[in-house]
């Protein structure tokens, strides 16, 4: 038998098997024949569909040379039927080739070539023992794909006595492989113990690393070894930080990085990856739900809507709160879609939130100014009281956000506009039209010597900040301008002819202009650090609200004093809006104010100066005293939840003396006599206790301390958290109180989203997710 035969015996096989019935064989030639074993290995899953298709490229020399011996063994031993039997197994010609492979002797091989065919022809008839062939009607068998791990590692046969067995690839060692009575658990553990493995986890020694430690590029030396676990998970939370599509953990780019960083790393699919950001969501989930179940405390939230670009409304409810240790802490608990945006319906949705998480005791609710915001907090409200948590009868729930009055203060006072303004818009528009015009200008730039790497950019209308950019850039190039005006005429004649908002011409630009602008950056600079400064969410803001307050107010009236017509026109549109929210004291959330006396470097002191400068001195004090009825009564409840008014100091280790109690840590030793003495001296302690209540010793509460100190020193760095961690033992009560009025957010949005009017809009990557996974990964 020739080996065009072999070849064309094996392709009667595969039609056979592919087809349920016999078809002329088709000669194939050596060159056919080596391409088609390589596309076999390629394919090992399904062997029998890729051998139709011989199109690969020629294998190694060492496998043609096998290939040619065994053809030669299937001549010698007269193999003349297409597919043979052997033990009740079914084999095709490439099958027998893969268990020659292994094989180094030519005899031995042709000696269980020739038994195989005995075997074959004896059982030729039985077709009930074949597991490939079948009748021409019946349909052929799907053959299930391998789905442990361990067959990575281990390679089928069939041993002399018909039993299926595994072989490790790394060591001699052989298994039973019969899954279906033995699994696949004793492959799994000689995974774990063979020598050879490169994929063991090392559990013998570990190996060391360096640590960077922080941003200061120190780093540390720690012990690490290979877990495929831990890198998994990492994988998943970079997938939520970075916000990344889970598609790209199957990019090749991601996948070949990944080899070269650690091959021992499996890189799991984007449907593991789903699975795994779906488990980190639930394990922090529970987490956080066990922190609000043991602590008790009260929390502050704030409301925000998006909105993504098929037009689904998202609601997202953050929770603000200082732990323990006090450290400051911002949690997404929700980000779900609404279906209208009444007040009663956003109520309804942010009650469902909070009972979800075990939450009842809300103590602020900061929202924009949006009037459905206030039917919603009206509506928590009345859930609260119905809870029995509304403290103080919720005057206080309702917090205003200031950024966004800030935002639109700051667009009353744009709304004009400003002759200058348009024409340094208009200048800047003019150059970044044309590539050719950038060119003559940097030229301008170079010429005059300018060293500055700010480029140019347009205002957008729903962002003032933008506005503010633009202007202050542009005022740095006020002389490569100038220059360009001389060289390109189009540039005056472009601004000339713009129309303004008031219907007039913007006419040319002029060295009065840039005095202008100058102003005015200077202006909006105060507004633009104070809306990134009260919409931080990484430190405490509420300490500072009423005193930023203050500065604003002041440089309104400063500026409407000023002889510059533009920037009192702008200034007084500005002051008309801030009345609206700030001008009338008795309309301010208290909460305003007491949070600047939580601040130790304030208190009264400041809260009263602030007060009379910008409501007057008799405005001012009445406002203080109703601030500390308040602040007083807020605190009796406090008190009272620990048990009492809270007017002793517990037992602090710099007073010299042992703590009352005997049986705590650390109390001093008993003396023969104390136990004799001590009833007459708890005797003697409670009649001077009672004496010091009546002549008014005593009866200082935690709150009347803390303000009968003198205020501390105000310093750069100075840690009104830490200040407050450090003397909490002294106000047990107090301290309390003042981590839920610290943690008040006065700011609803983050930084990058408060100088917009527009809405806040889901990225497209999101945006293509379900509800609950753009939840997973939000929260």
């Amino acid at each position: 038998m020739s080996l065009d035969e072999a070849v064309a015996v094996s392709t009667t096989a595969t039609t056979s098997q592919v087809g349920g019935g016999s078809q002329t064989p088709v000669a194939r030639t050596p060159d056919q024949v080596v391409q088609g074993v390589q596309t076999l290995e390629a394919h090992p899953a399904q062997p029998v569909a890729a051998a139709q298709d011989y199109v690969v490229p020629a294998m190694p020399k060492d496998k043609q040379r096998r290939l040619e011996r065994f053809a030669r063994i299937l001549e010698t031993s007269g193999v003349t039927f297409t597919t043979y039997q052997f033990s009740g197994v079914a084999f095709t010609w490439w099958e027998a080739f893969e268990r020659y492979r292994p094989m180094e002797d030519e005899v031995e091989m042709v000696n269980k070539v020739q038994a195989i065919v005995k075997c074959g022809e004896s059982g030729a008839s039985n077709d009930s023992t074949s597991n490939v062939e079948c009748d021409s009607g019946s349909k052929k068998r799907k053959i299930m794909k391998e789905r442990s791990v361990a067959w990575r590692h281990f390679s089928k046969f069939t041993d002399d006595d018909g039993v299926k067995k595994a072989k490790c690839k790394y060591c001699p060692e052989e298994y039973v492989a019969n899954t279906k009575n033995s699994g696949t658990s004793n492959l799994l553990s000689h995974l774990l113990k063979c020598p050879n493995n490169p994929h063991k986890p090392e559990t013998s020694q570990t190996k060391l690393a360096f640590q960077p430690k922080g941003q200061t590029g120190d780093v540390s030396l720690i012990p690490w070894k290979f877990d495929q676990e831990a890198c998994r998970r990492a994988l998943a939370r970079m997938i939520i930080i970075d916000e990344q599509p889970f598609i790209s953990v199957e990019k090749d780019g991601f996948r070949d990085f990944v080899r070269a960083l650690q091959p021992l790393f499996h890189i799991p699919s984007r449907t593991t990856m789903t699975r795994d950001c779906f488990e980190i969501y639930h394990d922090e989930k529970l987490a956080l739900k066990s922190i609000f179940k043991e602590s008790k405390q009260r929390i502050c939230i704030t409301t925000d809507t998006w909105t993504s670009i098929q037009r689904i409304n998202y609601m997202c409810v953050t929770a603000h709160y200082i732990d323990k240790n006090w450290n400051l802490h911002k949690k997404i608990l929700n980000f779900c879609p609404i279906t209208s945006h009444k007040g009663q319906d956003l109520a309804s949705g942010v009650a469902k939130c909070l009972l979800e998480w075990g939450v009842d005791k809300v103590f602020t609710v900061t929202v924009d100014n949006a009037s459905s915001n206030d039917v919603m907090v009206k509506e928590l409200s009345k859930q609260f009281t119905r809870w029995n948590t509304n403290l103080m009868e919720g005057k206080h729930v309702h917090v205003r956000c200031m950024a966004h009055i800030i935002n639109l203060v700051v667009q009353d006072g744009l709304r004009e506009g400003s002759v200058s303004v348009e024409r340094i818009r208009q200048a800047v528009r003019y150059i970044r039209q044309s590539p050719a015009r950038w060119k003559k200008f940097k030229e301008c730039c170079d010429l005059d010597r300018i060293t500055s790497k700010k480029s140019l950019c347009l205002d957008v209308p729903t962002r003032w900040n933008s506005t503010y950019l633009m202007l202050k850039v542009a005022t740095v190039y006020e002389e490569a301008f100038t220059k360009y005006c001389d060289i390109d005429y189009g540039l005056m004649s472009c601004i000339s002819n713009c129309i303004c908002e008031d219907g007039q011409p913007a006419g040319p630009l002029l060295s009065t202009d840039w005095d202008s602008v100058r102003r005015i950056v200077k202006f909006l600079e105060i507004f633009y650090e104070l809306t990134l400064k009260v919409s931080g969410t990484l430190y405490i803001t509420s300490n500072v609200h009423f005193l930023e307050i203050c500065v604003v107010g002041s440089s309104l009236k400063e500026l409407m004093q000023s002889e510059d017509a533009t920037l009192k026109e702008m200034a007084n549109n500005m002051k008309a809006k801030f009345d609206k929210y700030w001008g009338d004291p008795q309309k301010m959330n208290k909460m305003i104010f007491i949070s600047c006396v939580f601040d130790p470097r304030h208190k009264f002191q400041s809260l009263s100066f602030a007060l009379a400068s910008m409501f007057g001195e008799t405005i001012g004090v009445k406002i203080q005293i109703e601030v500390k009825t308040y602040m007083e009564s807020l605190f009796n409840v406090y008190a009272k939840k620990n048990g009492g008014t809270s007017g002793s100091f517990p037992y602090s280790p710099s007073s010299g003396s042992c703590p009352s109690s005997p049986s705590s840590p650390g109390s001093c030793p008993s003396s023969p006599t104390s136990s004799t003495s001590s009833s007459s001296l708890s005797k003697f302690m409670l009649d001077l206790k009672k004496h010091k209540k009546g002549e008014g010793i005593d009866s200082k509460t935690e709150l009347d301390k803390y303000l009968g100190e003198d205020v501390e020193e105000d310093f750069e760095n100075f840690k009104i958290l830490g200040w407050w961690k450090l003397n909490s033992p002294r106000f047990p009560a107090l301290a309390e109180m003042a981590r839920d009025v610290l943690a008040i957010p006065i700011s609803s949005v983050a930084s990058e989203s408060a100088f917009s009017t527009g809405g806040r809009i889901l990225d497209p990557f999101r945006s293509s997710l379900t509800p609950r996974l753009v939840q997973a990964l939000v929260g």
